[in-house]
């Protein structure tokens, strides 16, 4: 990502680190400088391994499913690698029509109803420590699915495959492994290999060799960092697919598509008005009769274009949404969050049978423009009226797209470019110029990177401040001056309109972990909230759907982009899963604005790399009973700015031999509170805090605090060694109303 703020304007030097996504035929290996930087340090991150492990009480952890997906109505044996995976496993998809049955200790049969839509479905493990974090499982139609045969390693063991099949392999460690294919001369197919898409760490490379050993084609990091070959057979003859790891590590799940159906690279345009039809039209190839030749090509292929209509939701059916039919998980090169603050929807092209992603289009507030070509030079900039939504591509490598607009009014304006969000492959950043020729702003990337959320991307957003009457020419070009039928972008330029967008991710864990509360125990969620347009208003956090015996308080953030929410179980709750839901509430003027909190969770453990997806559920789980519990006494209480409040800790302890002491702190805690380090004595159930408040603006905030002690446990109950291990929780959360200095 461009963190700098240094505009790349025509002729700047271009950077070969980030980015390069090659797909080409060719009789040599790829060149070392098409090997992404970032690839290389993942994997020496990788080999280095996990951070340090934390001492807390086990919570279930699903790491790896094999295989990656199946097709709709079919059954497969599904194998699962998982710890903390104790007591009557099953596994818990977000689809009704996915159904597993267990068979062994980490084997499942799961069967697929036929008419469960084609997509990426998530999948936890329930056992005696709670849920999971989820896997993604692949639901395709029309595929033959095929396990893959070792020994494969050479091209001489190579198992013959079909084409239209979807092959579960594995990665080897130091090693690759080769399938082999028929092909006729001019026959287009696609190979897909699906992993990182699907939460495997294997960083695959695909290579297509013909029956004399000689590299026709070769690919990486196409989408996200899996690869895709578009492969046009030159002859009639066998030929060789080989899959490897960047690193060759073994023992990666990967999920290997090859077709000739048809496969949709993107469309266009990618902003649609709330419930207006609208046409679209299909960029890919292979679409037979219903296809035309297109004037666009990739990497010298040509393309053909494919017209359909669809018709969005309206306002009130998607506020503020946006639903997936699959994970956006191929966006950047690691798994993020950067979907969090779009608005929007995907879209399967009808092209049937089909074998390609799902597109990703924006919700436009009013009419779409096009953007139109020749409008790369400042002295001929495309006219924009305001409020003004643009659907646009660099359309060619080193491509400037300049527009020029009249404010309407003094104050205000709101620019924001979807790109990484649409999974537009660009890297865009805006510069504004005035009349004059001055450079008076320029925006680059955004959003909240918080503990295990990562919605930090490379999307432009940013406010300036315009005069009514000034007329202004704006710059959107991609940083590294790449171009093409891939680069896609959606500018947004309208007066400033305040808005929030909240997300949910696990917080008592830093790792990839489920939602879990122990009987007469709490945890907590982090929730990270981007306030877009100056949105300045206090937002309330609730929760709605918990099952018995499961609480939260309401929890208002006054103007902080994080605050954890605490979950919180009776001693008696009934051991259960359930579905909850979080959502976000805040006032524009008369106007109350309601928005879900969506949910998201990390994928890897790799140390000092993020990762992090959306899921479509927030899945809770109350479980055994906690060692203890913190409160804080009373529940409200209202102080001077400036002024000071003492507090009483209540701790329940639930387990007979845990006596130890209960060291309190502060749990992120807004900006302008301090608190003082507590703790409630060895073997005593009371102790005292003092928070301390600052100069700081009058309302509603609510805090929390994360209690620490040294508990004895062990996994087996008739263990009689209980080792010390430190249980850290958070206590339930106090709301402290904060008002003005009296004057004297």
């Amino acid at each position: 990502m461009c963190r700098t703020t240094r505009a790349c304007a025509p002729g700047y030097p271009l950077s070969p680190l980030r980015g390069w996504a090659i797909v080409r035929q060719r009789n040599s290996p790829r060149p070392l400088w098409a090997v992404p930087t970032l690839r290389i340090l993942l994997a020496l991150l990788a080999l280095c391994g996990a951070g340090p492990a934390r001492a807390e009480l086990p919570s279930i952890r699903l790491d790896r499913i094999q295989p990656l997906g199946a097709a709709a109505g079919s059954t497969v044996e599904l194998e699962v690698t998982a710890a903390d995976a104790e007591g009557e496993e099953q596994l818990w998809f977000d689809h009704p029509g996915i159904k597993a049955q267990r068979l062994k200790p980490g084997h499942f049969q799961v069967t697929i109803a036929a008419d469960v839509p084609e997509g990426t479905y998530d999948v936890r493990l329930l056992g005696r420590f709670g849920v999971s974090s989820p896997r993604l499982f692949a639901v395709a139609t029309g595929l033959v699915d095929l396990a893959e045969k070792e020994p494969n390693n050479v091209p001489a063991e190579a198992g013959a495959v079909p084409i239209n099949v979807a092959v579960a392999g594995s990665s080897d460690n130091n090693g690759q492994d080769y399938f082999r294919f028929t092909a006729g001369q001019g026959q287009r197919l696609t190979f897909d290999c699906q992993a990182t898409r699907l939460d495997s760490e294997l960083d695959a490379s695909l290579t297509v060799v013909d029956a004399g050993g000689a590299i026709v084609a070769s690919n990486a990091d196409y989408r996200g960092r899996d690869p895709t070959i578009d492969f046009i057979s030159r002859a009639d003859g066998e030929y060789f697919v080989e899959i490897h790891d960047l690193s060759y590590r073994g023992g990666y799940p990967y999920r290997l598509l090859i077709t000739d159906r048809p496969y949709v690279e993107n469309v266009f345009p990618r902003a649609v008005e709330h419930g207006k039809p609208v046409e679209l039209t299909a960029l890919g190839y292979n679409f037979g009769s219903a296809g035309r030749p297109s004037p666009w090509q990739i990497d010298g292929r040509p393309l053909e274009e494919y017209r359909f209509t669809v018709t969005p939701a309206t306002r009130a059916e998607a506020p503020g949404t946006f639903r997936f039919l699959e994970h956006p998980t191929g966006h950047s090169v690691l798994p993020t969050a950067a979907t969090c603050t779009l608005a929007g929807f995907q879209v399967r092209v009808p092209l049937a049978p089909a074998s390609s992603p799902a597109a990703t289009l924006v919700f436009a507030e009013g009419p779409v423009t096009l953007e139109r070509e020749p409008n790369n030079e400042a002295k001929m900039p495309q006219p924009l009226v305001l409020p003004a939504t643009v659907s646009g591509r660099f359309d060619a490598p080193r491509d400037a797209d300049w527009f020029a607009f009249t404010a309407d009014d003094d104050g205000s304006y709101e620019i924001q470019v979807f790109s990484e969000r649409i999974a537009g492959q660009a890297d865009p950043y805006v510069a504004l110029v005035d009349e004059g020729d001055n450079r008076l702003q320029e925006l680059d990337d955004f959003g909240q990177r918080v503990a295990a959320f990562d919605g930090h991307l490379r999307d432009p957003v940013g406010m300036v401040n315009l005069a009514k009457g000034k007329t202004y020419r704006l710059l959107v070009q991609d940083r590294y001056g790449r171009g093409g039928a891939r680069y896609q972008y959606v500018l947004s330029l309208r007066r400033a309109r305040p808005d929030f967008f909240a997300a949910a991710i696990h917080g008592a864990n830093p790792g990839p972990a489920g939602i879990n509360v122990r009987q007469g125990g709490a945890t907590y969620l982090d929730v990270v909230i981007h306030r877009q347009g100056g949105y300045g208003e206090p937002i309330t956090i609730t929760a709605e759907g918990l099952p018995p015996g499961l609480h939260a308080a309401p929890v208002t953030v006054p103007s902080d982009t994080r605050v954890p929410f605490v979950l919180w179980a009776d001693v008696d709750a009934p051991a259960n899963s359930a579905v909850a839901r979080l959502v976000a509430t805040g006032a524009q003027g008369e106007t109350t604005l309601r928005r879900e909190v969506r949910p998201y969770t990390r994928v890897w453990s790799v140390a000092n790399v993020s990762s992090s997806r959306p899921t479509r559920d927030l899945v809770v789980a109350v479980r055994e009973t906690a060692p203890y519990m913190v409160r804080i006494v009373p529940e409200r209480a209202s102080v001077m700015v400036g002024g000071k409040l003492e507090f009483k800790l209540e701790a329940s302890r639930h387990w007979p031999d845990f006596t130890a002491p209960i060291r309190v702190i502060g749990l992120s805690l807004p900006g302008g509170f301090n608190l003082a380090e507590a703790e409630i004595p060895e073997g005593k159930s009371e102790g005292t805090c003092v928070v301390q408040v600052g100069n700081m603006r009058p309302g509603d905030y609510t805090l929390t605090l994360l209690a620490q002690a040294q508990v004895p446990f062990n996994k087996d109950p008739a263990a009689k060694e209980r080792p010390n291990t430190l249980v850290s929780m958070p206590s339930q959360p106090v709301t402290i109303t904060v008002l003005p200095e009296q004057k004297k």
